[in-house]
């Protein structure tokens, strides 16, 4: 058998379902074959294979094969170091990958594509170990030999936000701040700019981007026998998730599974995480009736069990985030889905018909920033009260390198959420309260370095600023009381940060913003039982903790109804937040069962992001700005004044509709 002859075999076998075939007739004509000029490419090949069958172990033999074949091919040293990394050799991996980065300091057209593949690994193994600059570094270089690569100036940006790099948008491969704004990732956008309008622009160009769309999709027709079949049979309801496991969405969600009425709704879980098993998986595991896990399913595999299992209503819990199955939702494998919890605002999506908020993150006046309609609970988060509430011990202050006699404010937000906005407030604060800390979650110390600096040019001493260190979920929240007072950040505020620091009783000050993300922290501190903790602008904000820090005593009556109210408040009550999630999703299938299931609104999201881009979101708080407000208010009038058919709505039909 000749080389074309093996590798048209091989093909043939793979993709009739026989990888395992196709690796081994590989094997034996190497074995058979061991001075063939093209044996490299051979054990490349069979390397691949064995990767995708997980047996790592062979792959790395086969890749190494391969690279004593010939040291000078590289595309083998790119994937023997992922599954080394796999594996979890980190070290080893890196080694792989830096030597083909280095072997190609002259990039030409063959080999521009492994060098990217090479920094890209590179940045991720870097990005994991916390040494954030020189993965923005080797993404710096991916972009500047391949700047059409969106994914890599997305992965910039967030690295910047991260390291608290102002201004974040730094031009980059020719691309200046516009072009950056319309590359940049939905969650980058929520944690950039207060500004609801371009955030769901952004969010439908990453759909139309990142992911396309579907060769096949379904429409309203196509699910119309539920219809007559419903009243047979329970309701089902599927939630689809990457996080469904010790995540801050697991946790949020493992006491809700099991309060759903079992007479009425029938509980399905995709599972699409990684494959580790934690209590948190196995607790939600036990808890729903029926568990699939997707994560090593393709999208036709995962459609066809969906399908199967006749879903009424899937609940996507990912929305724009890490883990989630985009393309496989924009099939529409069912006749109604829903758009909660995993990602704070509207998805810009053909396929999502439904949001679910509460009057405080989406007020009427907000719906215009939503693509879904909006339907809303009193509390849009749910919680577990079955979560931990510390230690057995409690931590004292000098454990943790805080002051026992002096103010300490919190805010156990990730870093990407800060702001220099937000940092200059809490600078005035700390010059309000003498004495006062700062205490942050730990990131690197690069970051700290960077925070502590910028502290210092604001005329605060650096040591005010003290960083806890990553600790297990338990110990965590047994050292929030130490805390006074929990500062919100803006325009992506706390979420579960908050209802952890709530439920520790640890009040939490805020001001909520115009887009979902800035308004979430608002509604919960609304249903904790202290209106009083929001309030109106950002210098009320300061004014506050200001006041509040002077006067400690001030603040134990709000720790108090804090932690009595546990039991009673809206924040906590999953009981009741389950029985009105249900009333929802039967009046979503009353919706499809009539022919009025809602269609997403997508009108001129092009144009409104072309505006948006051209903006400078980091100039001022885009939220508290008269003018930008002006900006966009003739815009946003033509959206819906002249709303052409977008090519999205003429290529899914009937995206809404039944």
């Amino acid at each position: 058998m000749g080389i074309a002859d093996l590798v048209g075999s091989a093909q043939a076998l793979a993709a009739s379902g026989q990888p395992a075939l196709a690796a081994e007739l590989y094997r034996d004509w190497a074995a058979l074959n061991p001075d063939d000029r093209l044996l490299h490419a051979v054990h490349f090949n069979r390397g691949v294979l064995l990767a995708g069958l997980d047996d790592l172990h062979g792959a790395i033999e086969a890749f190494a094969a391969a690279i004593a074949h010939r040291p000078d091919f590289l595309p083998p040293y790119v994937n023997l170091g992922a599954a080394y990394e796999r594996l979890g050799a980190r070290a080893q991996a890196f080694s792989q990958w830096s030597h083909v980065s280095a072997s190609l300091a002259a990039v030409n057209g063959d080999s521009l594509a492994t060098k990217t593949a090479a920094l890209k690994q590179m940045a991720q193994v870097l990005e994991s170990s916390r040494r954030l600059a020189e993965a923005e570094d080797a993404l710096r270089q991916v972009a500047e030999l391949a700047p059409t690569q969106r994914d890599v100036i997305q992965h910039l940006v967030s690295l910047r936000q991260r390291q608290c790099r102002w201004p974040v948008l730094q031009p980059v491969a020719g691309l200046d701040r516009a072009a950056l704004l319309r590359r940049i990732a939905p969650l980058s956008i929520a944690c950039l700019s207060d500004d609801p309008a371009m955030q769901l622009a952004v969010a439908h160009a990453h759909l139309r981007e990142d992911h396309g769309w579907p060769d096949r999709f379904r429409t309203g027709a196509d699910f119309a026998h539920r219809i007559a079949e419903r009243p047979a049979r329970r309701l089902r309801v599927a939630y689809l998730s990457s996080d469904l496991r010790d995540h801050a969405v697991g946790s949020l969600m493992a006491g809700m599974f099991a309060l759903h009425d079992r007479d009425a709704i029938e509980v399905f879980a995709y599972y699409c995480g990684v494959p580790q098993e934690d209590a948190t998986k196995a607790r939600i595991r036990a808890s729903v009736e029926h568990w699939r896990d997707i994560a090593a399913l393709d999208d036709d595999a995962a459609e066809a069990l969906i399908l199967a299992d006749g879903i009424d209503i899937l609940v996507d819990v990912n929305g724009h985030t890490r883990g989630a199955r985009t393309r496989l939702l924009l099939r529409r494998p069912a006749p109604v889905i829903v758009n909660w919890l995993g990602y704070p605002g509207s998805m810009g999506s053909p396929v999502h018909h439904y949001i679910i908020a509460d009057p405080h993150i989406v007020p009427p006046d907000a719906e215009r920033f939503c693509s879904e309609k909006v339907l809303r609970l009193a509390c849009y988060q749910p919680n577990d009260r079955a979560r931990p509430t510390g230690a057995d011990q409690a931590p004292r202050r000098a454990d943790h390198g805080l002051p026992e006699d002096a103010t300490v404010f919190c805010s156990f937000n990730g870093t990407q959420k800060i702001t220099p906005f937000v940092f200059a407030r809490w600078m005035a604060i700390l010059r309000g309260v003498p004495g006062s800390v700062l205490w942050l979650l730990k990131s690197c110390e690069e970051v700290e370095a960077r925070l502590r600096a910028a502290a210092a040019d604001a005329g605060i001493a650096p040591e005010r600023l003290v960083f806890a260190p990553i600790v297990p979920v338990r110990d965590h929240l047994a050292r929030y009381p130490l805390a006074d007072l929990f500062l919100d950040t803006l325009p992506y505020g706390a979420h579960t940060t908050a209802s952890d620091a709530l439920w520790m009783g640890v009040p939490v000050l805020t001001v909520p913003g115009r887009s979902f993300a800035a308004r979430v922290c608002a509604s919960l501190v609304h249903a904790a039982g202290l209106p009083d903790f929001v309030v109106d602008t950002p210098a009320d904000y300061v004014a506050r903790a200001i006041a509040l820090g002077r006067d400690g005593a001030a603040l134990a009556p709000a720790r108090e109804r804090l932690l009595s109210g546990r039991a009673t408040s809206l924040l906590f009550d999953t009981p009741r937040l389950v029985r009105d999630l249900e009333a929802l999703f039967h009046a979503m299938w009353d919706d499809f069962a009539a022919g009025c299931l809602p269609v997403p609104d997508l009108a001129n999201l092009d144009v409104c992001l072309a505006l948006g881009a051209a903006l400078d979101h980091e100039a001022t708080e885009t939220g508290f700005d008269p003018a930008h407000d002006a900006r966009w208010r003739d815009a946003l009038a033509r959206r819906h004044a002249y709303a052409p058919l977008p090519p999205d709505r003429r290529h899914h039909p009937d995206a809404g509709a039944a």
